[in-house]
């Protein structure tokens, strides 16, 4: 019978209980500072799904949100109607501009992202960056599942940050270890991604993500073909340190993307309008559109 990853990395460390009731009561805190201004911005990852078991169990009253890029893998779009119906709670699908979408593959192709770091940071800013800015925009606080663990550039992560924007970034799980997260799935049958059954640590967009051999890094299956050593698409890094200007050849609905971005979440933070109906389109599917529409930002 093969593994899962929860028989592979599930292990209970010392101080785990304390650090459960920590990563809760951190979770209370912020909400009762930011009584309906706060999210959690989920990747429908791992740490998210057990950010989402600690809010839904304990009845935290905290938003669930995604970014649906329109190229997530179809394991991913499952697991959020798998949430919803465990938890009996729902998660709003913020998705990026038709139009942008459809001039930018028009103009640089489907894979885009593999020709150049630029086209791909153009790419992360259209479907992942100006959409955050609209799922933040009214917001004051957000909660992420990043650990200090991940990467070597996420090793400082603080459990508490602000944004320049003056926003509250909570990163509840920042001091547990990869063990701790699938230790907390075992105990409480968490639902997660079958594709971290398959070695994919780390699930983005699907041509961006890949499974990674034993003795990588936890983001090596991230843009693999890129050479950087940080690998981030924007959400938890400065925009201003990224890397190199965007070519003049980028098409102005990409750079308008990472631009609004920037604006509305602040330098230090960027991590879509929720959506409404699931039949997909032909037409949009070809283009890497999600089959849904954007919805107004939150009042």
């Amino acid at each position: 019978m093969m593994n899962n990853a929860v028989t592979l990395y599930a292990r209970a460390r010392p101080g785990f209980t304390e650090r459960a009731s920590s990563a809760l009561a951190l979770l209370q805190q912020a909400a009762h500072r930011h009584p309906g201004r706060i999210v959690l911005s989920t990747s429908l990852g791992v740490e998210d799904m057990v950010l989402t078991d600690l809010i839904a169990r304990h009845q935290v009253p905290i938003a669930l949100a995604t970014l649906d890029t329109g190229l997530l893998h179809p394991e991913t779009l499952a697991l959020v109607l798998r949430l919803e119906a465990r938890y009996g709670l729902s998660v709003e699908r913020w998705i990026p501009y038709k139009s942008q979408v459809i001039e930018f593959v028009s103009h640089h192709g489907d894979l885009a992202m593999r020709q150049s770091v630029d086209l791909r940071k153009a790419c992360c800013g259209m479907r992942k960056l100006e959409p955050l800015a609209r799922l933040l925009a009214g917001r004051t606080a957000w909660v992420t599942g990043l650990r200090r663990d991940q990467s070597g550039a996420r090793a400082d992560v603080p459990l508490t940050s602000r944004d320049d924007l003056g926003r509250e970034k909570i990163s509840p799980l920042a001091e547990w270890s990869l063990a701790d997260v699938w230790h907390y799935v075992q105990l409480h049958a968490v639902p997660y991604n079958p594709l971290h059954d398959q070695f994919y640590p780390s699930i983005g967009c699907a041509p961006c993500t890949r499974a990674v051999a034993m003795g990588e890094d936890i983001r090596a299956g991230r843009w693999w073909w890129e050479n950087e050593s940080a690998k981030e698409c924007g959400l938890h890094s400065s925009p201003h340190a990224t890397g190199a200007a965007a070519p003049a050849g980028l098409r102005s609905a990409a750079i308008g993307a990472i631009a609004s971005a920037q604006a509305h979440i602040g330098a230090a933070d960027v991590k879509g309008a929720p959506a409404s109906g699931r039949s997909p389109i032909e037409g949009d599917q070809k283009m890497g559109l999600p089959a849904s529409q954007p919805r107004e930002v939150p009042a």
